[in-house]
Order: C-alpha cells, then sequence, then structure tokens
C-alpha cells in the first residue's frame, strides 16, 4: 500500500493487520468522521416536527435490530423469522421491571442504560435457547424453530395477565444530567441516545467480524461441514450467533419502550418480524452498511405511501381504505424487486458508486 494513505489510489496489502483495518485509507476515515459529525450537529441548524423526528428515532431502533438480525441471516445463514419477538423480550423486561417496582423507580428513570443493558442481556439469554435447535435443524426446519418462539412469545403476552393481555405497559420519563426529559425534548433526546448506541453497536458489529470468531458466521454460511473439517465448530457458532442477535435486539426493544414510553404487543407480531427481514434483505445480505440502508428505506417507503393514500383520497370515494390495500402491495412488491434485480440490496449500489469514485476517470 501507498507509504501515504492520502495519496493511496488503490488496496495492496502486505500484512494481514492491513487487510483487517476498519478504514482503508485516511480518506476513508475523513468522510467517515464528516459523516457522523453531520448527524451529531444537523439537529442544531434544522428543526423538524415531532412526527419525522418520531420517524428517525424508529429507523434508529430498526438499525440496532437489524444489525442483530443481519449477524444471523447475513453472516451466518440462518433465516430468522422470530426477530421480532427478541426485540419484544427486551421491552418487555423493561415494562415488567416498570410494572413490578413502578414507573417511576429511580432504576427506571434514572439508571434507563443498566435497564438497557440488562434487556440486552436478557435478549441474548432467549437468543441462546432459541439458537439450540440449530444445533440439529437448518433450512426450512429451523425456520419452523423460530416461527414457533415468535407464536409463543405472542400467546405468552396476550393471555397472561401479568403482562397486561398485551395492552399498554407504561414507562417513565427518562432523568439526564439537566433534569427530567420533557415531552418538548423527548424525540430530540432519543435520538442522540439511539444514535450513540447505533456508533457502539455498529463498530462493535465491524470489530466482531475482523476477528476469528467473525470469520467463522461466514465460514458456517458459506460451508458448514467444511468450516466443521477446518477446527471450526458449526454448532456453537451459530448459537452464539443467534445469542448475538438477541442482544442487539434486547438493546433495540429496551430503547422502543424508552421512546414511546409504552409497550405493547402490536409493536411485536409476526408482521414485524417479517418486516425486519425485509429490511435486511432491501439493505443487503452480509453487507455491514446493508443494515443502515434497509431500514432507512422500509421506514421511508411507509411515509411515502403514508402520503400517497392522504393523497390519494382527494379523487377516489372516501370508502376505499386505500392506506390498507397500497401498504402490503408496496411491501411485497419491493422485495419481489429486489430479491429478482437487486439480490445483494442497496449496499451493492453503495459499492459500486465508491468503486466508481475511487476510480474515476478511469473505467478499470
Amino acid at each position: 500500500m501507498s507509504a501515504n494513505r492520502w495519496l493511496a489510489t488503490g488496496n495492496y496489502f502486505t500484512t494481514y493487520q492491513e487487510e483487517q483495518r476498519i478504514f482503508f485509507t485516511a480518506i476513508d476515515r475523513l468522510l467517515f468522521a464528516f459523516f457522523l459529525a453531520a448527524l451529531f450537529l444537523w439537529p442544531f441548524f434544522v428543526e423538524l416536527d415531532s412526527k419525522y423526528m418520531l420517524v428517525i428515532d424508529n429507523i434508529l431502533v430498526a438499525v440496532i435490530a437489524v444489525l442483530g438480525l443481519n449477524m444471523v441471516t447475513g453472516f451466518a445463514g440462518l433465516i430468522s423469522v422470530g426477530h421480532a419477538a427478541f426485540v419484544g423480550v427486551g421491552a418487555y423486561t423493561v415494562a415488567c421491571c416498570a410494572r413490578i417496582i413502578g414507573d417511576q423507580h429511580v432504576l427506571i428513570t434514572h439508571a434507563w442504560p443498566l435497564m438497557i443493558l440488562v434487556s440486552g442481556f436478557m435478549g441474548a439469554i432467549f437468543g441462546l435457547v432459541v439458537g439450540l435447535p440449530a444445533l440439529r435443524l437448518k433450512h426450512l426446519y429451523l425456520v419452523m424453530a423460530t416461527l414457533s418462539f415468535q407464536m409463543i412469545f405472542e400467546w405468552t403476552i396476550g393471555f397472561m395477565d401479568f403482562f397486561n393481555q398485551g395492552q399498554t405497559i407504561y414507562v417513565g420519563r427518562v432523568v439526564w444530567f439537566t433534569g427530567e426529559v420533557g415531552r418538548n425534548e423527548h424525540y430530540l433526546f432519543w435520538y442522540y441516545a439511539l444514535l450513540t448506541v447505533v456508533v457502539i453497536c455498529g463498530f462493535a458489529v465491524r470489530n466482531l467480524l475482523r476477528t476469528r470468531y467473525g470469520r467463522c458466521l461466514v465460514a458456517v454460511r458459506d460451508n458448514d461441514r467444511a468450516a466443521d473439517a477446518m477446527g471450526m465448530h458449526p454448532g456453537f457458532t451459530k448459537v452464539y450467533a443467534f445469542g448475538l442477535a438477541g442482544f442487539l435486539a434486547g438493546i433495540a426493544g429496551s430503547m422502543h419502550a424508552y421512546l414511546y414510553r409504552g409497550v405493547g404487543m402490536e409493536s411485536f407480531t409476526l408482521h414485524e418480524s417479517i418486516q425486519y427481514l425485509a429490511m435486511t434483505i432491501v439493505g443487503g445480505l452480509g453487507a455491514l452498511t446493508g443494515s443502515f440502508f434497509g431500514p432507512a428505506a422500509i421506514k421511508i417507503l411507509d411515509l411515502q405511501v403514508e402520503s400517497l393514500a392522504e393523497w390519494a383520497l382527494n379523487y377516489l370515494p372516501s370508502t376505499m381504505n386505500l392506506a390498507t390495500a397500497l401498504r402490503p402491495l408496496s411491501f411485497g412488491l419491493v422485495i419481489v424487486l429486489f430479491l429478482m434485480f437487486e439480490p445483494r440490496g442497496i449496499a451493492n449500489w453503495w459499492r459500486i458508486l465508491r468503486s466508481y469514485v475511487k476510480l474515476w476517470p478511469f473505467r478499470y
């Protein structure tokens, strides 16, 4: 590689340490720092309505959850259709604590970072338990195992009085160094909290993929028998992939509970699991950047479909519930089109764009 990393025009590695760097060139590091600074500073210059701030917060929650699902489906090659249940485990960990000790207890309002970590570990425990069938099952059979967990979760939440039979369990407002976070700054505060967690989780996943444990995930996905012959343990790798996914999903669920100041069953149904899986597919399976592009694309699509339905109501009869029809139609159409024409997702577009910028004005 070039001695001056600012002038490097290609990637020529002479050691494994160089190949495993997070940023190959200094320009990559500078652009990332600029983009990250823009994400943290734009709220000081642009004031958004609470509706749009909530959409951005929901995107960040989905990014954390999809980071976990991409570990299982994208990097380990295991299909999971019960990811919303893992997110629900994290959310109901906070909600149950609030129900037992009170939603204004100091653990809920002041020690909320600790509650987020506890929710993550609770999600990891359930992920490890659900991942045990992966020791013997794969493909369609593993899909049915994760689907069973989703159904068991929905039944348990919906029929037990302890969980308020799926109705909303309220969570108190958190307290920061400046005092209690009020209604006016609620969404902005959680934007910064979520963005910080997204950055931490993104770097954690990126560094994990650089280790032997991350490379084991990819090896087991490509050929588990060959990975076993090379000294890896396919069963252990699959189980800890589910544990990592459960940990990230639990964190996402707990932050969802604090964001909405309550937990209800409607946010963790099978439909939400399918939506998380669609985000992973649209973003790009097995690509870290896909975990960021997918949730943003699907959430923005939902917002645009809602606006289209409101506009169409001005010209169509009011008896037609167009929003109910357009959402599943657009959702399914996007998934089918990506599977047919761009199976590697939006992350592949980003890869092509980066290659073009680096090689311009040359074609190769």
